[in-house]
């Protein structure tokens, strides 16, 4: 593709990086055969290659972002199935970040939707505020079907019937490795997460000191980012990100860490991420080191090696591939394998490359598009008459456990029952 910016426009480092991967996109529009909202709403805007048209034209221009351009870059739910696609390798994933960097900076979004990013940027990273709004919603859920605005409905309908009590896992802290300690990792317990399912971070934590990991919690760490650096909210996602590289730096030149590992693969595409976030900042260096040390949990758990066929109960598990884990991350096979390793039967549901619909926020700010996604999804993973869903991410499994009376689990919760752990509360009793 060619493009025409200017000197002082490739001045700035973003759009210099976004001239890059536009000029490495081919018209092919093999990204509209994978892409989740060209397949619901069949508009080529809504496709890969036609928001790379929008942000090409937005950027070369000059202009501060239009509606139109607004609506559709909305739309995207960052899901990275087109780069899994794309034959010529275009980084959908820095361009579309950027654009939405720009799109804050340039436009004015109505009173409405101004107000309700505000809101989730300041509620969903912070564990105490996220869980004192799931409370509210939770008392308001019954009201829900009497809310005029669809985002206002999901926001209520997503308040979980259970929220669990706080771990106390998830405070700074150190725990043994079981036996002869074979690394030492660092935990990012995350934010959303310790609100939403604290079981997962507890299984992490018994899983990892039981194959040997001398796991660490460090002082500082917190949200990676993700959440707002999604709605182009640079300040405050980097702000986020430097107290997580600044946190785990000082435990890198203290007891050293062998890897952080990170068991919301959203996070881990964002934590992988952080030396292209840094590149040319002060702390551009401890970001790249914190990036070659990021691993999601099923690399480390591979590593380590888990014990063969241990499961207590054959169960069938249909697996969710997230998107996030395998298009950000490209990891594909290893949750799968560890799984039948401890002997779970392992099913794939039909269009497994396709998004679930949750996408961080997607879920709150676009719900029609979410929830017609969430019922594909949901079809083809009954379709297999699993006995449990697994899934390693905590926004895909609150996505889909909203459709379905199955039990959605996190892959580690059911490789720690295989290994010596609690049957997983999600399971019900035996």
């Amino acid at each position: 593709m060619q493009t025409t910016f200017n000197e002082d426009q490739l001045a700035d480092p973003g759009t210099a990086r976004a001239n890059e991967i536009l000029r490495s996109c081919v018209h092919c529009g093999f990204c509209t055969a994978t892409c989740p909202t060209y397949q619901v709403l069949g508009d080529e805007l809504d496709s890969p290659r036609g928001r790379i048209y929008l942000i090409k034209d937005m950027l070369e221009s000059g202009r501060p972002a239009d509606a139109k351009t607004v609506k559709h870059i909305d739309r995207c739910l960052s899901c990275l199935a087109c780069m899994t696609t794309c034959p010529s390798g275009v980084h959908y994933m820095h361009l579309v970040d950027h654009a939405r960097e720009y799109i804050e900076r340039t436009y004015r979004r109505p009173w409405r939707e101004r107000a309700l990013r505000w809101l989730l940027a300041r509620i969903l990273p912070y564990p105490g505020r996220f869980r004192l709004a799931l409370l509210a919603a939770k008392v308001g859920r019954p009201l829900a079907p009497l809310m005029p605005d669809p985002r206002l409905r999901a926001m209520l309908e997503m308040a979980p019937r259970r929220i669990p009590p706080v771990s106390r896992n998830d405070d700074p802290q150190t725990f043994p490795a079981q036996g002869e300690r074979r690394m030492r990792v660092a935990l990012m317990t995350g934010c959303a997460q310790r609100a939403l399912n604290t079981d997962i971070n507890d299984a992490t934590i018994r899983l990892l000191t039981r194959l040997g990991a001398e796991v660490v919690v460090a002082e500082g760490a917190g949200c990676c980012g993700a959440l707002t650096h999604h709605m182009g909210k640079t300040g405050e996602s980097h702000a986020s990100a430097a107290r997580n590289i600044r946190a785990w730096t000082r435990e890198i030149r203290g007891g050293g860490l062998d890897a952080i590992v990170i068991n919301t693969s959203g996070c881990g595409t964002t934590v992988k991420d952080y030396g292209h976030m840094f590149r040319g900042s002060p702390l551009a260096a401890e970001a790249q080191a914190v990036a070659g040390l990021a691993h999601d949990v099923s690399e480390v758990l591979t590593d380590l090696g888990l014990p063969e066929g241990g499961a207590p109960e054959r169960l069938r598990v249909a697996y969710h591939a997230a998107c996030s884990l395998q298009h950000g991350q490209k990891i594909r096979e290893a949750p799968k394998a560890l799984l039948r390793r401890a002997g779970f039967e392992v099913v794939e549901p039909a269009d497994s490359h396709l998004c679930c619909g949750s996408a961080g926020t997607y879920n709150l700010m676009q719900p029609e598009i979410s929830t017609e996604l969430k019922a594909r999804k949901v079809h083809t993973l009954e379709a297999k008459t699993p006995d449990v869903i697994s899934a390693g991410n905590i926004g895909c499994m609150m996505q889909i456990q909203g459709g379905t009376p199955l039990p959605v689990l996190h892959t580690v919760e059911l490789l720690d029952w295989a290994t010596g752990g609690p049957r997983p509360r999600g399971l019900g009793p035996a």
